[in-house]
């Protein structure tokens, strides 16, 4: 199975509703390995992440209040993600290329004034 991301807005009466999924694969977020082997992991927790390490137990929801310290994490992040991928033993670009998925539906997600859940 796979984790994906897809960004979501409010309805009226509180519900999510789901954007359109970008094409090509842009809505992977991995393995669902990758829950515990990179996002879960300890050595993304050493990051001083705390958004990421929540796919290691369950769904990461990351509401609208949230977006923007959520991408200031994902930043902070960028730089360690070869190594992360090396100790999760993963593939640099695999990793790099599900990174940018889940910023890229962030940014998506700031732009309408929504959140975005990894599942």
């Amino acid at each position: 199975m796979s984790l994906l991301v897809h960004t979501f807005v409010y309805d009226a009466d509180g519900g999510r509703d789901f954007l359109e999924d970008p094409e090509h694969g842009k809505a992977l977020a991995g393995f669902e390995s990758t829950r515990t082997r990179l996002w879960g992991s300890a050595a993304i927790r050493a990051l001083g992440s705390r958004f990421f390490p929540q796919l290691g137990g369950g769904d990461l929801y990351v509401e609208r209040d949230e977006i923007d310290e959520f991408l200031t994490e994902c930043e902070a992040i960028r730089p360690h993600l070869d190594n992360l991928a090396k100790q999760g033993g993963y593939q640099a670009d695999y990793v790099t290329q599900r990174f940018d998925n889940v910023v890229a539906a962030a940014l998506r997600a700031k732009a309408v004034g929504g959140g975005i859940v990894v599942w």
